[in-house]
Formats: C-alpha cells, structure tokens, sequence
C-alpha cells in the first residue's frame, strides 16, 4: 500500500486529501477544484445540493461524476439528531443504498460548533442501521475516542470552527486524539491555507477534509493544487520523522577533526 493511501470502511483511497462541493462559483469550477486537489472522495451537503431532488434545476452529478469519485453525502445544516438521521436515510435512498455518510449535529449557528450529545444520538441509530459514519466533532479526546467505540468509520475533529481559516488551534489535542485512535482521523474545518494542512499531516492525521480553504481563495484551482501537495509533504514529513528541537544552535557540520 502506498504512504499515500488511506483506507476508510474497508475501501483504500489513493488520497488523503477529502473536498467539499460548496460556495463554488459554479459546479464546473467545483469540478476543476477536484481535479486539481487529486481527491477521490467529495462530500455533498444533502440539503443544499442539488443531487436529482430538483429535476430542472443543475445536477452536481453531472461535474462530479460518482464514477470517477467517492460521494460522501453530510447532514451539513442539522441542528438535532432527527433531522442528521433523516438526512442520512435521504442520501442512502438518492444514492441508490449509499451507506458512507459523513454526520455532523450542530450546536449553534454562530460558531458551527457540533452538538456532542445529539452527535452520539445520531451516530448510535445510524451504525445500528447499518450506516458507515464519519463524524465531525470537537477536538476532545474523550468524545472522540467514544465515538469510535460507537462504530464510526472514521473521526473528524475540527482544527478551528468551520469556514474561519484559522489552522489548527489546539495542537496537543489533536496529537492526542491520533495516539489513542484505531480509526482514521480527519482533521474536519479551519483549515485556511497549506501549511494548514501540511501541520495537521505532520501531527500524524491520516487526512485533512476541506471546503472553504479551497472555494474561497482567489484562484481555488490553483489553490486545490497547493493542497494536494501539502498533504503529501505532510505526510511525508510525518513519516521521515522531524528532528529535535533545541534551545541552541548545533552546528551543520560535524566538528571531530576540524583543524586548530
């Protein structure tokens, strides 16, 4: 197996870098994005995009051909576990018995931050039902370790709220997360640039999802290309495996023998 691949229910993928399908200026520049990220799994927000709902209005899957990649159907704007539930139960039907969803209950609609209670709700009926969950969550060691013992997929913390840029802000939390997991984990939100992502790889994530970063820079093609590399930096970085840090200088070259 490739450095480089990531295997999530069972199914490898020659990426570690997810995107999303939103804020796009149209569906042929979401496409671009794609293409340009090297990604073979798109998330879709069920209740935004238009997937076959809306028969006369432009279908996503006309761009992003399920063919060539991974949908991954969210519950992106569900505030209670009803309504994720719901949703998921939608995309399984639209995608012909698709069970791969990604969960996220949110708390508020400030800070997108998720609501853990109503997420552990949602996660225990949707694994019942025979779903494959990938949930966003909150950086907290203990909830996403409980969220893996509740059979989810994979487990994606945020590295700041959803949309800000901000890269990741509680670095240690994340290093915990990864050391206690036997599941992937995804950093999940804030991410804002590549060296964004190039961190969360180095801490040893086994991948990045991202929307905003890419949609909203000023050339997201372009930007889709930054990021496909710096996962691969990252991960690269990761497994190389950094050198100490000092609080002084060493010198390059090696001082036995240097002549008086």
């Amino acid at each position: 197996m490739s450095t480089h691949s990531i295997t999530i229910a069972g199914k490898t993928y020659g990426s570690r870098l997810l995107v999303g399908s939103g804020k796009y200026k149209d569906f042929a520049e979401n496409a671009a994005a794609a293409e340009a990220s090297g990604a073979e799994i798109v998330t879709v927000a069920i209740r935004r995009v238009n997937l076959g709902q809306d028969a006369g209005a432009p279908n996503l899957l006309d761009f992003i051909r399920p063919e060539r990649y991974t949908l991954l159907p969210n519950t992106a704007g569900c505030y209670t576990a009803e309504d994720a539930i719901r949703t998921c139960r939608l995309a399984r039907e639209l995608l012909d018995g698709h069970r791969l969803v990604k969960l996220e209950v949110l708390g508020d609609p400030k800070t997108l931050y998720p609501d853990i209670t109503a997420t552990l709700e949602a996660t225990k009926v949707l694994v019942k039902e025979g779903f494959e969950v990938m949930v966003y969550c909150t950086d907290d060691p203990i909830q996403c370790k409980r969220l893996e013992e509740l059979g989810c997929v994979a487990v994606m913390p945020l590295a700041a709220p959803i949309g800000s840029g901000l890269g990741i802000q509680n670095r240690y939390n994340i290093l915990s997360i990864v050391e206690n997991a036997k599941v992937p984990i995804i950093v999940d939100a804030g991410v804002g640039t590549a060296s964004d992502a190039a961190i969360a790889m180095e801490l040893g994530c086994d991948g990045v999802l991202m929307n905003t970063a890419i949609a909203e820079a000023k050339n997201p093609v372009l930007m889709a290309s930054a990021m496909r590399h710096a996962i691969i930096a990252g991960r690269e970085a990761f497994l190389a495996g950094r050198m100490p840090r000092r609080r002084y200088a060493s010198a390059s070259s090696p001082l036995d023998g240097v002549i008086g």
